[in-house]
């Protein structure tokens, strides 16, 4: 049998095991990333990165490079409720395009938006892309067309087995594995692991190409247009504008193609490209990780697309992860580093499958009133019409407007954040209150110079920012650090929004921007809170 090694094996090669790979690899970790596919797959499973997913993408350095691939950023992001594409629409929520949001960004400066909008592109675009960056990285080996059979742990590393297309079995040692290879995780799987939750509707998803569709809408153009009809029936505007998905319950899935022609609602020339069945599903893993196997994405929760809240979160999955591999590779990691990937991400991801399950209950409060008589062309009509609106209005933005779930989680209780007293913001809120309360992602900030702060913050150690105006301060958090050979750096700013916005004179940031301390004044105990956030102590009081 042949070997191979490195030091982390990641499982699966969609959207999240890839920014694992990348960010990794981007760190000076040897990776190897396996898929069992032979190369990425046409499917739109994903077709929208948030607002955190871009800021991760900018400070890997593919932000740019992923809007050009997506969704035109002068178009709009509207949400329809309609009867057909050609009927007036029932209800209009209008949302602004990439470039709008970020002319609004640059006008406001109170944390309150995100330094990277969001940004509509599918899976199958974005995966291809994002494998392309990894090949291209330094220290990954990019193998499709190998599957996962067999792995086992020890106090030294993992042994995993993979079978190549042609059923060769290859033996991997690595150091650490990472299962980010989907719902019905092999890893998870393998680690007796269950995901506790329920499932909800069985729908049907096709893809289709129609190349006249998109410019002929005369409703308006938009990225969501969901059917009042008794079907959930729902087109999503591809990023190419060319390819639409069409989800909806029926019985068969040659019932699709007449579904599709109308919703359309006039002729149309168009391919269905791929119809196939799936489930809603609210599940959460029981577990994310043991010593040296984790899971992440998809294999670790399992949402409602309703708010696009899945990938998203296999994102954060992934980088909270990854730097945190990389501490433990390099040699400055605490023992409790590692442990507190779990207790971090399974906080989040159970959040946000509460978030979605909110988003579905909002979609089928006003879908529970749609029907036959939603379409009728009468006073009763209208009548009824007029009430599917105000429901929508008033449900249906727990599925597009939810920037606090986003951009708002936060680590609370983690064991390598210094928690404060009291309840700070509530994480769980779908509207955004930026804050640097412990545990939070550093909202974003322009300088006055135009420079966003979130660029200057060093991605491989943990940042001082210093905002009190003494340069001497921070030698207490040096020499802790210094001591446990933790990489670390002061970033002495003068900067009054930045003061307004972050509340305190002084903020300890972890490498993916979350803030594990903050105060106004250095403690005494700097050096206990050096060892607490780079896990190598269990408590620490605040110290201020």
């Amino acid at each position: 049998m042949n070997s191979w090694d490195t030091e982390v094996l990641v499982v699966g090669g969609g959207p999240v095991g890839l920014t694992l790979a990348v960010d990794l690899g981007q760190r000076g970790v040897r990776c190897m990333l396996v898929d069992k596919r032979p190369k990425p797959a046409f499917l739109p499973k994903m077709e929208r990165c948030n607002a955190r997913t871009m800021e991760i993408f900018r400070r890997m350095g593919i932000a740019d490079e992923v809007r050009r691939a997506g969704y035109g950023q002068d178009l709009p992001m509207d949400v329809f409720v309609i009867r057909t594409l050609q009927d007036p629409p029932i209800a209009r929520h209008p949302y602004p395009s990439v470039n709008q949001l970020k002319a609004q960004g640059a006008q406001v400066n109170d944390g309150s938006m995100p330094l990277e909008p969001y940004q509509l592109i599918s899976q199958y675009t974005l995966e291809p892309l994002l494998k392309g960056v990894a090949e291209r990285t330094e220290g990954i080996s990019v193998r499709f067309g190998h599957e996962l059979v067999a792995f086992s742990e020890d106090s030294e590393g993992v042994t995993s087995i993979v079978r190549d297309l042609d059923g060769n079995e290859i033996s991997i040692r690595s150091k650490y594995l990472a299962g980010c290879d989907g719902g019905t995780s092999t890893v998870r799987s393998g680690l007796g692991v269950e995901l506790s939750g329920e499932s909800l509707l069985e729908m049907h998803q096709a893809l289709y190409r129609a190349p006249g569709l998109y410019d002929s809408i005369p409703i308006g153009k938009g990225r969501h247009y969901h059917v009042a009809d008794e079907r959930s029936t729902f087109l999503i505007v591809q990023d190419d504008t060319v390819h639409f998905t069409l989800h909806a319950v029926v019985k068969d899935a040659s019932d699709m193609v007449e579904l599709f022609r109308k919703t359309v609602g006039a002729p149309i020339e168009f391919e269905m490209m791929y119809v196939g069945k799936w489930t809603q599903r609210l599940m959460l893993a029981d577990s994310y990780a043991t010593k040296r196997i984790f899971i992440a994405g998809d294999a670790a929760h399992l949402v409602i697309p309703t708010g696009g809240l899945g990938m998203n979160t296999g994102v954060g999955d992934a980088i909270d992860l990854s730097w945190k591999l990389a501490g433990a590779l390099a040699g400055w990691a605490g023992p409790g580093l590692l442990g507190s990937y779990e207790a971090e991400r399974r906080l989040v991801g159970a959040r946000n499958v509460n978030a979605s399950r909110q988003a579905a209950i909002g979609r089928r409060t006003w879908r529970s009133i749609c029907g036959p008589l939603a379409f009728e062309d009468s006073q009763e009509g209208e009548i009824h019409r007029a009430k599917i609106r105000d429901l929508v209005d008033k449900e249906q933005r727990k599925s597009n407007e939810l920037l606090g779930i986003e951009l708002g989680y936060r680590y609370s209780g983690s064991p390598i954040i210094v928690d404060e007293p009291g309840e700070g913001p509530d994480p769980d809120s779908f509207d955004y209150t930026p804050t640097t309360w412990p545990g939070s992602r550093l909202p974003h900030v322009w300088l006055e110079n135009g420079t966003a702060i979130q660029d200057i913050i060093d991605p491989n150690g943990y940042t001082l920012v210093n905002l009190s105006g003494d340069p001497n301060v921070g030698g207490g958090f040096a020499g802790g650090f210094q001591k446990l050979s933790v990489p670390f750096s002061t970033l002495t700013l003068s900067s009054s929004a930045a003061r307004k916005v972050y509340e305190r004179d002084l903020l300890l940031l972890r490498p993916d921007m979350h803030v594990a301390w903050r105060g106004d004044n250095e403690p005494a105990n700097a050096e206990e809170i050096a060892a607490r956030v780079s896990g190598h102590a269990s408590s620490v009081e605040a110290g201020n």
